[in-house]
């Protein structure tokens, strides 16, 4: 076979799949709000979700943040949210770190409702095409939050176009039944089983 005819059998194929893609995509008219989670043991859950609030950011579409475990250290993220982009994206720290650090259960059940209670406002606002709740499914696997009320509030009082996020491990399964996009973050391979710490740029 010759490389001229390889290249035919090459873009034969490709416009036979091009022709399949497009006769799907042609399907695909509806828009929607979604309710989107990243889970798994696997590292990038918050750095994905961040991902789509800058891609709002860049698209001029309002949008916030909540976090829900995460205390007072700074990350790149907030820093630059918060120093340039204010005033397209609100953003709140309203935990005070991971239960293991704080060693006080009343008061972590007391920061997370809080914090929901400030989600459920933002996500009211049809004006906020996005809304990430960063850490939120930690909160859920503790119980802090009662995971019905979450989900009766996305169901009846979500706008109909808001996205909204919810990041952290251990997703419960009614919340990822009610999703409808859900990511889980494999684990294979990470830096802290050889004794490397969370470094500044890949982790915070």
């Amino acid at each position: 076979m010759t490389d001229a005819d390889d290249t035919a059998r090459h873009n034969a194929k490709m416009a036979k799949k091009k022709a399949a893609r497009d006769k799907i995509m042609a399907t695909k008219t509806d828009e929607k709000g979604l309710i989107i989670v990243h889970t798994g043991k696997g590292k990038g859950k918050s750095s994905a979700a961040f991902g789509m609030i800058f891609r709002c950011i860049a698209h001029g579409m309002p949008c916030a943040v909540v976090q829900f475990i995460k205390g007072g250290m700074s990350t790149g993220e907030r820093d630059l949210i918060l120093s340039t982009f204010s005033d397209k994206c609100a953003f709140h720290t309203m935990g005070e770190g991971f239960t293991w650090e704080t060693q006080d259960k009343d008061r972590d059940i007391e920061m997370a409702r809080a914090a929901w209670e400030k989600a459920k406002e933002l996500i009211r606002d049809p004006a906020n095409k996005m809304v990430l709740l960063d850490e939120i499914n930690i909160a859920l696997r503790y119980d802090y939050l009662d995971l019905e009320d979450v989900l009766t509030f996305l169901a009846d009082e979500k706008p109909e176009m808001t996205h909204v996020v919810l990041t952290g491990r251990n997703a419960k399964e009614p919340l990822i039944e009610a999703a409808d996009l859900v990511t889980e973050m494999e684990l294979v391979k990470h830096p802290f089983r050889a004794g490397i710490k969370a470094q500044i740029g890949v982790e915070y």
